[in-house]
Formats: C-alpha cells, sequence, structure tokens
C-alpha cells in the first residue's frame, strides 16, 4: 500500500493510533487527528518518515471538520483511505442519563462519521476504502451505555447506506465491531471484571488494539477488494 493516503479521526490513542502506525508500516501516508492537545505525543515524529502529519481537530464541529479537510487537500490532495474511528463513552442508566449526555456520546461516535465523511468524500479517489469503527456491544446492547450502543447501531446503518451512495465510484465502505479492548477506555476494569470477560472470550483474553489495525489493514487492502457494507466482528470470539 505504499505511496496511498489515509485518514484516521481519532488517531492519537487506543484503536485509532494502533491503525494510523499499521497502514504507516505499509508505506500509507497518514494523517491523523485528535482533539486532546495532549494526547498525540510522539505520533507526529512516527508518521512523518512516511510523509504524515498529525491535526488537531474536534470532529464534532463542522468548521473544524472543513478545516481538516482542507488540511488534507493541501497536503495530500485525495485519499484512498478513511478511516472513522473518534468516539467517547460513559455509564450512565438511561434513567440518569441527561440530554447532553447523551448528545455528546451519540455526536462523538456518530455525527462526527457523517460530518468527517460528506467533507472527505470529494477528495476520495477512486477505489478508495471507508472503514467506520463501531462495536460488538451494537448488535447485543448493555446496561449502563445505551447512548453509546445507539451511536455503534447507527455506525452500522451509515455503513450500509454509504456502500450504496459510493459504490459507484468503486468506493467501498465497511465497518469494524471490536470487543472489549485493552484502551484507556477499559483501563477502569477490575482485574476480576476483565477476567470475567476473557473467560467468555472464545480466544481466552481480552482484544488488543493491534488485533482491531489488522483487521482494518485487511479491509482497506487489496485483498478485500469485493468487500463492502459488511460488519467485520473483531471481539475474539465473546458471547
Amino acid at each position: 500500500m505504499t505511496g496511498r493516503r489515509a485518514l484516521v479521526t481519532g488517531g492519537s490513542r487506543g484503536i485509532g493510533r494502533a491503525i494510523a502506525l499499521g497502514l504507516a508500516a505499509q508505506g500509507v501516508r497518514v494523517a491523523a487527528c485528535h482533539v486532546n492537545p495532549d494526547s498525540g505525543a510522539g505520533l507526529a515524529e512516527q508518521l512523518e518518515p512516511v510523509g504524515g502529519f498529525v491535526v488537531r481537530a474536534d470532529v464534532t464541529n463542522p468548521a473544524d471538520v472543513d478545516t481538516l479537510a482542507g488540511a488534507v487537500r493541501d497536503r495530500f490532495g485525495g485519499l484512498e483511505i478513511l478511516v472513522n474511528n473518534a468516539g467517547v463513552n460513559s455509564h450512565h442508566p438511561v434513567t440518569d442519563l441527561e440530554p447532553a449526555e447523551w448528545h455528546r456520546v451519540l455526536d462523538s461516535n456518530l455525527t462526527a462519521a457523517y460530518l468527517v465523511t460528506r467533507a472527505m468524500a470529494p477528495l476520495l479517489a477512486e477505489g478508495a476504502v471507508v472503514v467506520n469503527i463501531s462495536s460488538a456491544v451494537a448488535l447485543v446492547g448493555q446496561p449502563g451505555i445505551a447512548h453509546y450502543t445507539a451511536a455503534k447501531a447507527g455506525i452500522l446503518g451509515l455503513t450500509r447506506t454509504l456502500s450504496k451512495e459510493l459504490g459507484p465510484r468503486q468506493i467501498r465502505v465497511n465497518a469494524l465491531s471490536p470487543g472489549v479492548v485493552e484502551t484507556d477506555q477499559a483501563a477502569g476494569a477490575s482485574p476480576e471484571r476483565k477476567a470475567a470477560i476473557a473467560a467468555r472470550t472464545a480466544l481466552g483474553r481480552l482484544g488488543r488494539p493491534e488485533d482491531v489495525a489488522g483487521a482494518c489493514l485487511l479491509l482497506v487492502s487489496d485483498l478485500a477488494c469485493f468487500v463492502t457494507g459488511a460488519n467485520v466482528a473483531v471481539d475474539g470470539g465473546i458471547t
């Protein structure tokens, strides 16, 4: 994939960082965006050898997304790969879930993917690939995260529709649905909780960011050239 151009949102940590670095290792020129000023440490230096760069942008803000699109246009001219990974989570039973928090999580996980895809669509080359990061909980639900589950289920619907809208340009659009992955979002779980999750997983362990990155690399490669509108579970066989 040497020379291809990619944008990874939420690319400064966790799954997004693993995807950005995995693409760069294949020779892809990667632009990564993040919103937290302290979270992108060292990433720009790691992406620079392949001509990549890092931008601070709030992808829930249309003005920031337009600025991000301008940066990609100026530096790359276009894209072959777009990964909509940015997102947040929190835990509240629906009776305690305030409207502001509902909107924060929906905007970060779902609306951002719409805003970024809309802005980047004119930059996507024919035959480009879009990968949207959903979640395994989108299909099964989980108490305390109605807002997150709804957003990630929305990502699946968005993926299927975009695959049909962008298909005439030979642009493929797929989703990845990770299970429980060892990132900062899972850092608060107790060792007992993590052990219980691992026991429910066919492979007997939690996921790693690199596991999701590997699946993403497959989807954006020519090996998946006839795969579009699909949702690929990366959950280790969790039940």
